[in-house]
């Protein structure tokens, strides 16, 4: 048998071993993903204690587009990034604006919404204090270790500044008079004061606030900085999205702008 022979029939041998080898499915991307769970209707839990809102639902869209088992875990804002390095969960997807001092902690997506904060009063109020450090003496209330808390301290540091655990638990002392002011997410703040019942007491005062100090390049999903695969994959699903349509059938479900360009 010549050694050209003796070659054909080792290479159809080993074609044949090759191919008697089954071929395993790719794992499935498997991500566990944080949100507050306390900042309606961008993330909340209802009453049966099932997570909800725009950035759930954002969640859930990435997942589906990468073919993702994802789970959702809510987690207090102030453990948020710590868990998150703690590796507790893979992505935070919980309205966190995209800020210098947050990067040097953790990896952030492109912005998949944009925003801005804002004073609310107490209908009849007299806005003019919001120019003034100390607010006149008046209280004013945020929710802690958030950007808002941030720029309460830098711009009305003098003045008598609330922390609380949550955006709700502000917003119910300034209904009942325990604040004279607050300052919030410019989104949720418009939907609480037209369109719900207790909001009702109260109205967005001032200009927006815009200063990128404190409201970054917008909101994004963040990730551990080693992360880089995942985060390019979590960008390239975002896009992905936005172009086939989904951004905006979620976002119309929530708020009548667009918030993915504030424009």
């Amino acid at each position: 048998m010549s050694l050209k022979m003796i070659a054909a029939i080792a290479a159809l041998a080993a074609a044949g071993i090759a191919t008697a080898i089954p071929a395993h499915a790719e794992e499935p991307l498997k991500l566990r993903i944080a949100t507050e769970g306390a900042y309606p209707p961008f993330n909340g839990v209802d009453a049966s204690g099932k997570l909800f809102g725009f950035d759930v639902e954002i969640a859930e869209a990435i997942c589906a587009h990468l073919k993702a088992e994802c789970s959702m875990v809510a987690q207090d804002w102030d453990g948020i990034i710590p868990g998150l390095l703690a590796s507790k969960y893979d992505v935070i997807v919980a309205s966190m604006f995209i800020t210098e001092a947050r990067k040097e902690k953790v990896a952030f997506t492109k912005p998949y919404y944009r925003s801005a904060m804002t004073y609310v009063m107490p209908k009849g109020s007299d806005a003019s204090i919001i120019d003034k450090p100390d607010l006149d003496g008046k209280t004013l209330g945020v929710q802690a270790g958030a950007t808002q808390s941030q720029y309460a301290e830098a711009v009305h540091g003098t003045a008598d500044i609330r922390q609380y655990r949550t955006q709700d638990e502000v917003n119910l002392d300034l209904v009942n008079g325990r604040l004279d002011i607050q300052v919030g997410d410019l989104i949720p703040m418009l939907e609480w004061t037209e369109k719900t019942d207790d909001g009702a007491c109260c109205e967005l005062v001032g200009k927006p606030i815009t200063d990128p100090q404190y409201v970054g390049e917008g909101v994004g999903m963040a990730v551990r900085k080693e992360d880089t695969e995942l985060l390019a994959r979590l960008n390239g699903a975002l896009d992905a999205i936005v172009a086939d349509g989904t951004y905006k059938k979620i976002n119309d479900k929530y708020f009548s702008l667009d918030i993915y360009t504030l424009k």
